[in-house]
Parts: C-alpha cells; sequence; structure tokens
C-alpha cells in the first residue's frame, strides 16, 4: 500500500512539474508544430530536427541540450548586420579642399545596410554624422508683397551681395533666388473691379495682384538677385492674411524651376500678416484640396483659384520630404502665432524683423546657425511589427535614450557626433518579403538605406523531402524533422484525412474533462488532438494541449496588459522582479515610501505596492501629517515654555512637572528639523509665538526643538493715532461748515426769488387809494381879472 501511494505521488509530482514548465515557458506553451513557428516565438526558442526527437521540439536551448537533442541537430538561426556602402564623412583638409562637388560631400556614414531579422531579436548598427565644412547652401527668399511690406522691400533689393559676404565664412557656394505672393484672385481676398485689378493701391503706384510668382530662380550671380528684386513693385489685397501657404507649396515642389540643388535648402518666409488655412478657400467658392502638385506656369502659380490652401501637415510633409529648413522672418506682431506654426514643422525657426527690416542678413544667419546645429534623425513608415529605438551620443559625452536619442544640439561645423540605431521584428512581418526603410537627418539630403530581411523559417526548410514516405507513404513533407502535411491531410504523421475523421469519435482526447468544451471552445478538434485557433493579433496566441491557455486575457493595470511589467503566460501575470500583484501593478521597491527623515512612512505605517498605508491617527504621502496633534503642542507648550524661557504657568513646579523634556535650542523656525509629528506654534504669557517641535524617544524621555526667537506684536504707533483723529476732527468740521453754508445760500435764493416774485404781481391805483394825494398844487393870482 505505501509502495503504490509513493508511485501515485512520483506520478503526480512529475506530472505538476511537467504543466508548471509548459507554462512558464512560451517556447513549449506556444506549442508549435513548425520549425519556423517556433523561431518566431522569440530569440530564445530553438528547434531540435533529430528525426527520433521525442520531447518538445521546440524549447530553450539549455532544456533542448538537457533533453538529448545533438548539436547538429539544433535549429537556432541568428540575425545580423552587414554594411553594404561605408563611405567615410567628408574631411575637408585632406579630402580635396575646395574642389569637391555637393554630391562628393558625404556628411552621414554609413550609407547602406542589410539588417537580417529575427522575431524578438534586435540588430544594432552606429550611424556617424558629420557637419561639413563649407556646405553648399540654397536660399530662396519668399517675400510678401503687400503694400504693407513696402519699406521691407527696399531692403531685400539690397540682400544678395550683402548676404554673401556675410556668409562667406559659412559657406563660398551660395545660390540665392527671390519669389514673391500675394493672395487668391477671387473675392473676398480680392476686389474683381478692373480698375482694382490694373492697380490696387490707387492713386499710389502698385503692380497688378497676383497669388505666387517665381521672380528669379536660384543662382550663384548675386548682382542678378539685387537687379531682379529692384524691379519689384508692392500690390494690395482686401483681407489682412495672405496666401503664404499656397507659395511655400509650390516653392517646395516645383523642383526644376526653383532650382534646387541637393544641398543644404533654406526656404527664408518674411512677412507681416497672418496666414490662410485649409478650408478659407471656401469663402471664394474653392472647394478642393490643394493636390501638392507643382502648377507653375511661366514662372505664376496658375491654380490658385482652383485648389483651397494647403493643410499644415501637407507643409510639413512636403517641406521635410523635399528637405527644406523653413525660416520664419516676421515682425513682433505676429511673432506668436508664428512661433507656434514653427512648433509644428520640424527644422523651422522664427526670427523678428526690425521695423525697416534692417536686421535681415543678421537674422537668416542666426536662425541658419541655429537650425544646422541641431541634428534630429528621422526614419520612414515602418513595417508592422517592426520598431526602432535611438541612443545618441553628442558633443562633451551628452547622450540621450528615446526621443531625445534622435537629437543632438550646439553641433559645430567639423563636429562628429554618433547615434546607435537598434532595430527590432517581432514575428515575421510582411509575410517574409523583403522591405527598405531609410533613416536621415532632418533638413539634409542624405540618408542611409537598410534592407531589412525578415528569418521566418530555418535552414533545413530547404532541405525538406516532399512525399516522404515517413509522412503515411507520401501525403506530407518531411522537414526539419516533422511532416508538414499536404492539402487536405492532418494528425503528426499526415495519417488523418478531412473527409475520412469524424470529430465526433476523436472528441473525447480533446476534452479536459467532461465537463469542458472541446478544446476549451479555442480551436477545432483534429485527429483528436486540438489545433488552436489563430487571433488576428499575431503577438495574441492560445496554447497548451486543449487550447485552454492563452497570453491575453490576463488582467491589466493603466490599460496595459499586467501593467507593463510582466508577461502573460496561460491567463495568469508572470510579473517581472520589482513587482508583485494579480495585475503586475504593485511595485515592491520602497523608495516612493521613503520620508524626508529617511525612514519608510515616517515610522508610522507600512509600504503596500509603493503607497504608505498610515496608522491610526496620521495621513499623508508619508503619514507626515498628524490631524490630532495640535493638542499635543498645546499639553507640551506649558513646559516648553517654563524650561527654555523660564516663564509661562509651570514657573514654579517645572523641574518637577518637566523634568522628561530634554530641550535643544535653534536659531530660527526655518532651522527646525522635520519632526515626527506636526510643527508647533504657540502664544506664550507674553502674547508672543513660540516655534517648536517635540517628539518621544524609545526612552520614553520627550526630545524637543525650540527656535530662540519669537514673534512678538509691535505695540500700536500713538503719533500717527492722534494725527489721523485730529486730522479726522478737523475734516468733519470743515464739510459741516461747508454744508451749513451751502444750505443758507440755497435758502437765500429761495427767498429773494419768493420776494421778486410778489413784488412784479403787486398793482397800484391812485384813485381807490384813500391816502393819495397829488403832486400839483394851484395857487389863484388876485390881480388876475379873467381876461
Amino acid at each position: 500500500m505505501k509502495m503504490k501511494l509513493l508511485l501515485l505521488s512520483a506520478l503526480l509530482g512529475f506530472v505538476f512539474y511537467v504543466g508548471a514548465k509548459t507554462d512558464s515557458n512560451p517556447c513549449i506553451s506556444a506549442n508549435a508544430k513548425t520549425c519556423g513557428e517556433c523561431i518566431q516565438i522569440g530569440p530564445q526558442c530553438v528547434w531540435c530536427k533529430d528525426p527520433d526527437f521525442k520531447p518538445s521540439r521546440c524549447d530553450d536551448i539549455e532544456s533542448m541540450a538537457k533533453a538529448g537533442c545533438t548539436a547538429d541537430g539544433v535549429e537556432n538561426p541568428r540575425g545580423a548586420v552587414t554594411i553594404d556602402k561605408n563611405k567615410p564623412v567628408t574631411n575637408r583638409k585632406t579630402d580635396g579642399g575646395q574642389n569637391l562637388r555637393p554630391d562628393e560631400i558625404t556628411q552621414i556614414q554609413p550609407q547602406k545596410v542589410t539588417l537580417n531579422l529575427r522575431s524578438g531579436e534586435a540588430q544594432k548598427f552606429t550611424l556617424k554624422f558629420k557637419r561639413a565644412e563649407d556646405y553648399p547652401i540654397d536660399l530662396y527668399f519668399l517675400m510678401d508683397l503687400s503694400h504693407s511690406m513696402v519699406s521691407n522691400l527696399e531692403n531685400v533689393k539690397k540682400l544678395g551681395t550683402e548676404l554673401a559676404n556675410e556668409m562667406k565664412d559659412i559657406t563660398k557656394d551660395l545660390h540665392i533666388g527671390f519669389g514673391s505672393f500675394l493672395e487668391k484672385l477671387v473675392m473676398p481676398y480680392i476686389l474683381m473691379t478692373p480698375k482694382y485689378l490694373k492697380n490696387p493701391c490707387f492713386p499710389s503706384d502698385c503692380t497688378a495682384p497676383f497669388s505666387y510668382k517665381n521672380v528669379l530662380s536660384l543662382t550663384d550671380n548675386h548682382g542678378l538677385f539685387t537687379q531682379e528684386v529692384s524691379k519689384q513693385k508692392t500690390s494690395g489685397n482686401l483681407d489682412a492674411p495672405e496666401a503664404g501657404f499656397d507659395a511655400i507649396m509650390q516653392a517646395a515642389v516645383c523642383t526644376d524651376v526653383i532650382g534646387w540643388r541637393n544641398v543644404t535648402r533654406l526656404l527664408v518666409f518674411s512677412t507681416d500678416a497672418g496666414f490662410h488655412l485649409a478650408g478659407d478657400g471656401k469663402l471664394g467658392g474653392i472647394v478642393r484640396p490643394n493636390d501638392g502638385k507643382c502648377h507653375l506656369d511661366n514662372n505664376m502659380y496658375t491654380m490658385s483659384n482652383y485648389f483651397d490652401y494647403p493643410t499644415i501637415s501637407q507643409l510639413v510633409d512636403t517641406l521635410s520630404g523635399n528637405n527644406i529648413q523653413t525660416i520664419f522672418a516676421v515682425t513682433e506682431e505676429i511673432r506668436e502665432i508664428y512661433q507656434e506654426l514653427s512648433a509644428l514643422i520640424p527644422k523651422s525657426a522664427v526670427g523678428i524683423l526690425s521695423t525697416s527690416s534692417s536686421n535681415v542678413i543678421k537674422l537668416i544667419i542666426d536662425a541658419y546657425n541655429s537650425l544646422s546645429s541641431e541634428v534630429i534623425l528621422e526614419n520612414s513608415k515602418l513595417p508592422d511589427g517592426v520598431s526602432i529605438s535611438y541612443v545618441s551620443h553628442c558633443k562633451n559625452g551628452v547622450s540621450g535614450t528615446g526621443d531625445n536619442g534622435r537629437k543632438c544640439s550646439n553641433i559645430s561645423i567639423g563636429d562628429e557626433v554618433l547615434f546607435d540605431i537598434e532595430i527590432t521584428a517581432k514575428g515575421c512581418p510582411s509575410k517574409g518579403k523583403p522591405e527598405t526603410i531609410k533613416i536621415k537627418p532632418l533638413g539634409f539630403s542624405e540618408e542611409v538605406e537598410i534592407l531589412l530581411n525578415y528569418i521566418c523559417e530555418c535552414e533545413c526548410h530547404k532541405d525538406g523531402i516532399k512525399n516522404s514516405p515517413k509522412c503515411s507513404g507520401g501525403q506530407g513533407t518531411l522537414e526539419c524533422g516533422v511532416c508538414r502535411c499536404n492539402e487536405g491531410r492532418l494528425g503528426r504523421l499526415c495519417e488523418c484525412s478531412h473527409d475520412e475523421v469524424l470529430a465526433d469519435d476523436l472528441d473525447a482526447n480533446c476534452r479536459m474533462n467532461n465537463g469542458t468544451e472541446v478544446c476549451s471552445n479555442n480551436g477545432e478538434c483534429v485527429c483528436g488532438t486540438c489545433e488552436c485557433k489563430k487571433r488576428d493579433n499575431p503577438e495574441e496566441r492560445y496554447s497548451g494541449e486543449f487550447c485552454e491557455c492563452d497570453n491575453f486575457s490576463c488582467d491589466r493595470s493603466n490599460n496595459k496588459l499586467c501593467g507593463g511589467h510582466g508577461r502573460c503566460e496561460c491567463k495568469k501575470c508572470i510579473c517581472d522582479a520589482n513587482y508583485t500583484g494579480s495585475a503586475c501593478d504593485c511595485p515592491l521597491d520602497t523608495a516612493t515610501c521613503l520620508a524626508s527623515t529617511n525612514e519608510i512612512c515616517n515610522g508610522r505605517g507600512k509600504c503596500e505596492c509603493g503607497v504608505c498605508k498610515c496608522d491610526e491617527n496620521y495621513e499623508g504621502p508619508t503619514c507626515e501629517i498628524c490631524p490630532t496633534c495640535p493638542r499635543i503642542c498645546t499639553e507640551r507648550k506649558d513646559c516648553v515654555e517654563c524650561r527654555h524661557f523660564g516663564t509661562g504657568s509651570k514657573q514654579k513646579t517645572c523641574e518637577e512637572d518637566c523634568k522628561s523634556y530634554s530641550i535643544k535650542k535653534v536659531k530660527t523656525k526655518e532651522d527646525l528639523p522635520p519632526p515626527n509629528i506636526n510643527h508647533c506654534k504657540e502664544r506664550d504669557v507674553d502674547d508672543c509665538w513660540i516655534f517648536f517641535t517635540s517628539s518621544i524617544e524609545k526612552d520614553g524621555s520627550i526630545q524637543v526643538y525650540v527656535a530662540e526667537n519669537r514673534e512678538c506684536p509691535s505695540g500700536p504707533d500713538i503719533i500717527p493715532i492722534v494725527a489721523g483723529v485730529v486730522a479726522g476732527i478737523v475734516l468733519i468740521g470743515l464739510a459741516l461748515l461747508l454744508i451749513w453754508k451751502l444750505l443758507m445760500v440755497i435758502h437765500d435764493r429761495r427767498e429773494f426769488d419768493k420776494f421778486e416774485k410778489e413784488k412784479n404781481n403787486a398793482k397800484w391805483d391812485t384813485g381807490e387809494n384813500p391816502i393819495y394825494k397829488s403832486a400839483v398844487t394851484t395857487v389863484v393870482n388876485p390881480r388876475y381879472e379873467g381876461k
């Protein structure tokens, strides 16, 4: 009986060991049927092609050797890097000086690379970049010729010769061109009356309105630039924004007309106004999206009334695709809007024009130096399943990873910088067909061409024996030690046929037990064996004998499988070393719980999943806050006051009541050390604030740190108060007198008006007045006889 129990225990132990090994080993759990499927699981998986090998043919190299696979039987193809073209970067001091043509100058090395990529195995190579001395420059000046730019035009007329002289220390091979733009020739942008179309600035003299015209293609004749620009006149339109985007698009895509060479290309865009965006053309009845093609006829843009303005994304793609670096030379009023635009356009800069544009040459040189001193790598679109990473090694040992790994700044002429580039493929992208990607520095024409070859099959795949007798008498190809069955045949040795096998007879072999679905409802029972379903995402797989496992149904955290800190195996997360939890969302690192005292949670809690779980009465990120501790401050204030300041209610009983207190002095409250409880601030008997911290030591004593400096309230300043009271009384008295005087004036005027009114209404009649006496006296002359 004991022997049976021992045998049963050993058997169960073996089964559990094999099951655990299968669940934790992705090479086995993926249940690969061919060598090609095996090597695509990951770089750790190898295949055993020995004919009579019985264990799982897909396993890690160490387990395969222990299982008895011969050294010659192991298929383990590895990726490789091959440098196909590796011309050294140019050093003009030793490589021909000034006699080199632009196409003979090399600034990037290597130029062509072939990568053989196996799934999950990164391939790495180093890219070198060096800013060449005296590298040729094409500079195309694109100017807004609305009437408000008339003063700016005068300074641009002198640009050609002066700019060449100023840039002679940078390059002696400078080609310069000029173009101008205004607006679409439709309402409401341009007034369409014949008089306006002839001279929109009447009575001033202007040229007829236009959209964009190429005045002078790129040339090394700087005097010709001055001559042609001197002939230009401004024009006029109705609205403030201009058709600058139309002009930039045409100047970028019309390579042959403009005369762009395969050198450093600069586009200087000068304006004092904003720009129209895609969709604004609807105001003029223009609804067709811009096609991004060249439409210059006799150096004039002929389709401005047919196509809408370009989108910003179109400009970004066009400028980057044509290696054009843009300098926005604008006035201070519109600086902010062009800075926002520049942030969306790689390798672009914004410079501020002075009021008269007299600083345009310095602006161009400063902007060029800023742009050319920064190297930013970009790659073409990657195939699905292919990823790329960068590590930069810049000047003075400065390095960067991630997005910053693409960039190096402050690069001077002749400096060399290095970029480590790592490319990884998942699975077998593009069905194994070779693909090409390109990497180049933004704003430069040179690039690295990278050919990607995918390792999707083993070498033994080429040696397969078609219609091998070992595959049920020729029903398949013996390949890498296993049978790859012909169409319509199934099974390990192609022993089954789709037409002959009845699934009902073999379903029992495809169930874990009687209560489960066939192949866990995740596969098909073929010849008594589960063939697991394929998922749309090649990285997601069902596995296991009964397709009961998968690598995508584990718990998630932050919308990431296993929190991004582990791998999913058979529906369970296998966490990385520093994480735990069902979704690997619980970090074991306690660094986030360290308080300023270098204690975990200030000794008042436990660190769980990187977060402090505080004891009762404490809270805060590191349990530093004690909401109930102010009462402790009040309780200990009297002892602190008597022990340190010799005052307070316990002054007489201090030695007895406060003998457990240990006092240490500091100068100010800012010098108090981080406490185990909150800082205390209490008032003493002199109504002053005292500051201290306290903590209970292991021996039961109370350690107190006290600030010597108290904050006492200052007494009132009597003189200003008395002066204020007196001034107030005087002002109030004057105000009352003024009010009384005003009331008296108003009263007197009313009385006078009343008197005048009564006087005017009075009527005097002499016939009715009894006291009236005539003013005439009659005297009788006695001598008068009436003659």
